[in-house]
């Protein structure tokens, strides 16, 4: 995992002269689980959206597999290596096989033997034929995973995909994520306000606070030695801002 994916340089992003993001420099290394942590509100999310070009950045470059952008105009083919499963999944009508293989059909491709191995690495074989939009909370959140999986990512972005979910779901779901990234080598970066969960998961965990990292660091350095008093203290459970 020597080889960076992604390399920040200078990024910056602001709404209305405020700057949400501000990071000098950060490498996501291929084949990692990094965890973005931090309070809500310190910019996490904004970096995910700019990790997959989903809005340009106002100042500084992303280099992403050796290429560098300072906007969010990217080609199709890179468009679709990046997938993002969001907070609160978007879902189309219809049954979950057909909302798992919403992005095979994007690239006129039907997999039917893919679209069912994906439904059962998630747990939801039994489900393929039910109306997605009537599913739990956690089987909708399984539901875009699957999705986003099923078009075998070279990232995968999560933002915060276990939150408001129960203790069974919150396993299930780390456990896909875990398989995913050590039979697949998918690079995932990973936010949550979660420290147990990036604890469970990650290879390196950074802390941000209003917009900048704090910290970057392999995940038991970050967790048992940190180097910044504010990590700390986040990891002690205080209050911080």
């Amino acid at each position: 995992m020597d080889t960076p994916i992604y390399c920040l340089e200078g990024l910056r992003k602001s709404y209305d002269g405020r700057a949400v993001v501000d990071v000098e420099r950060l490498e996501v290394q291929q084949g990692e689980v990094l965890a973005l942590v931090g309070p809500r509100g310190s910019g996490k999310s904004t970096l995910l959206r700019l990790l997959n070009f989903l809005e340009p950045p106002t100042a500084g470059t992303i280099v992403y597999r050796g290429c560098a952008y300072r906007d969010h105009r990217v080609s199709v083919a890179v468009r679709r290596e990046i997938t993002t499963v969001f907070q609160r999944p978007v879902l189309m009508r219809g049954s979950v096989r057909r909302n798992v293989a919403y992005g095979l059909r994007l690239r006129n491709c039907r997999d039917d033997r893919r679209v069912a191995q994906i439904l059962t690495h998630v747990g939801l074989d039994s489900l393929a034929k039910a109306q997605a939009q009537r599913l739990s909370g956690g089987e909708m959140q399984r539901v875009a995973l699957a999705r986003a999986l099923v078009v075998q990512p070279t990232v995968l972005l999560l933002d915060e995909p276990t939150a408001n979910l129960d203790p069974y779901n919150v396993a299930l779901i780390e456990d896909i994520v875990r398989r995913e990234n050590g039979e697949s080598g998918t690079t995932v970066v990973l936010v949550t306000h979660n420290v147990f969960q990036a604890k469970r998961l990650a290879t390196r965990v950074g802390l941000m606070l209003s917009g900048r990292l704090v910290e970057v660091a392999p995940a038991r350095q970050f967790f048992d030695s940190p180097a910044d008093a504010r990590t700390a203290a986040f990891v002690r459970g205080e209050m911080i801002c």
